[in-house]
């Protein structure tokens, strides 16, 4: 006799800093709805629990990457990742979340059903198979694998005798005292691992292909610190993340608008901060125009600091081939080290890797449109949660968790079982992300498409999205409503 499955009003995918947001905001709305988060792996925490390797903080401030609802209340503004990681757990806890996790709960397959109006939700836990139906199917699971990290074809790996450590993948115990550390990479990662493990006592070359923005940014906030002592703590913390929107907004925005001045001020800055001298042109001058590619933080300027005490070497060249003392690179240097460390980026996949079907028919992403960023054309009852490419990540999570908020709402007010958006075949297509890191451009063939006008087009801008996203209306020409039963032809005719 075949068991009727599990079914929850709502099932959050991911246990992240994403889903604990989600989870806050159904449960305050509707205390009455039943909901479940499944997570791959065996702890809350996402990106926060599994990035270990020395130095991990955030690259964006607190204030912006802290939850709306819940204050920050630790002292550095660019927190460290441990610190990131217990504000996350103890929101979860605090709410009572923690206990709607379903942990080692891998979600492979989700299938829709218009005659039932729900999907029905397959998970691998455990090498079985679990299946949950819901009414409603919430993505916080994030862009990028969490089980393998993106790492070049280098020539000659098996020859070089030291490790080689992909910083997804951090062992447990490294040693890097008096050790020479060639990290490869020019990112966020590199830039935090570098003077991180220079505090090890490690002498350190990044090797970089072609340099990135760099800027030093203070640890700790003073104007939020000064609100501290004069307003509650909501309020200053409400108070300290609407003063960084607002610079992090202008910066992007004047970066967009005047590029060539936006990067003779870095210059200007990086002169201050590295020896008199150093070669900028050549480690501090990327090809690309300020926030084509996100910018790299680094607090109290660390990284300037290991470079002017000669522990940190920037070298920008290519990598010929791995060698067993080294590296052997392009230009005919070789270097030495004894660890190597390859900060070489990420593997994106859209949705954790689900398979989507929608009545029988397999969801091919290329083939969707987003509709406001976090749904997709023709995929019903279906949203998802992907952050600012120039923010935090946190204030686009916030509006989508509000929006889902509104969306369920309107639905129960009129007797909605369904809610879709329908793609226009007249609205143009691009890329889903206008931002030129390598992941990203490695998977724009397995991405959605944006459009070339509201609704399907993705706008990276807080301050635009905001009255749109948490006053606007739900109801637009794109998405339509249904009853339970009703197919989208009729409710579509009705419209």
């Amino acid at each position: 006799m075949t068991s009727v499955p599990e079914h929850v009003d709502v099932l959050i995918v991911g246990a992240g800093l994403s889903g604990i947001d989600a989870a806050y905001h159904l449960q305050q709305a509707f205390p009455w709805r039943t909901y479940a988060i499944f997570e791959m792996r065996e702890a809350l925490g996402g990106t926060w629990d599994l990035f270990r390797y020395p130095g991990i903080r955030s690259d964006s401030d607190m204030f912006t990457l802290g939850y709306r609802f819940r204050p920050w209340l630790g002292d550095k503004a660019i927190a460290d990742g441990d610190d990131i990681l217990a504000y996350v757990r103890g929101t979860a806890a605090e709410n009572g979340i923690d206990r709607h996790i379903r942990y080692r709960h891998r979600v492979v397959r989700a299938e829709w059903s218009s005659a039932d109006d729900r999907w029905t939700v397959t998970a691998d836990h455990a090498g079985e198979p679990v299946t949950i139906t819901a009414n409603f199917l919430f993505s916080c699971s994030g862009y990028y694998r969490y089980d393998q990290g993106y790492t070049p074809d280098f020539r000659g790996t098996e020859r070089f005798p030291g490790p080689i450590i992909h910083p997804q993948h951090w062992p447990e115990r490294v040693d890097v005292d008096g050790k020479r550390v060639v990290i490869i990479g020019s990112g966020a990662t590199a830039v935090t691992l570098g003077p991180a493990l220079v505090e090890q006592g490690a002498q350190v070359t990044m090797l970089q292909r072609s340099p990135s923005y760099i800027i030093s940014l203070p640890a700790r906030d003073g104007f939020a610190i000064q609100a501290r002592r004069f307003l509650p703590a909501k309020a200053a913390y409400g108070v300290a993340r609407a003063k960084n929107v607002l610079l992090s907004t202008a910066m992007y925005q004047l970066s967009q608008r005047y590029p060539k001045r936006m990067r003779a001020w870095i210059h200007g800055l990086q002169q201050r901060w590295l020896p008199k001298g150093y070669d900028i042109d050549t480690h501090f001058n990327p090809s690309y125009n300020p926030w084509d590619q996100r910018l790299c933080l680094v607090p109290n300027g660390d990284l300037f600091r290991a470079i002017r005490h000669g522990k940190l070497e920037m070298v920008t060249d290519t990598v010929d081939t791995f060698t067993e003392t080294g590296l052997h690179l392009g230009s005919g240097r070789d270097l030495e080290a004894d660890i190597i460390i390859t900060a070489t980026g990420l593997n994106l996949i859209p949705f954790g890797g689900v398979d989507l079907e929608v009545d029988g028919d397999k969801v091919n992403m290329p083939d969707t449109m987003a509709y406001k960023a976090m749904m997709l054309s023709d995929v019903p009852n279906f949203a998802y949660i992907i952050g600012y490419t120039n923010a935090s990540w946190t204030l686009k999570a916030d509006l989508v968790c509000e929006y889902v908020v509104r969306l369920l709402r309107h639905m129960d007010a009129h007797g909605y079982a369904k809610a879709t958006p329908v793609r226009d075949p007249s609205v143009g297509t691009a890329p889903f992300l206008d931002f030129e890191p390598g992941y990203v451009l490695r998977s724009l063939d397995i991405l959605p498409k944006q459009g070339d006008r509201t609704p399907w087009r993705l706008r990276m801008n807080y301050l635009r999205d905001l009255p749109k996203l948490r006053y606007g209306a739900v109801t637009d020409s794109a998405m339509v409503f249904e009853p339970a039963g009703e197919t989208s032809a009729s409710a579509s005719s009705r419209q």
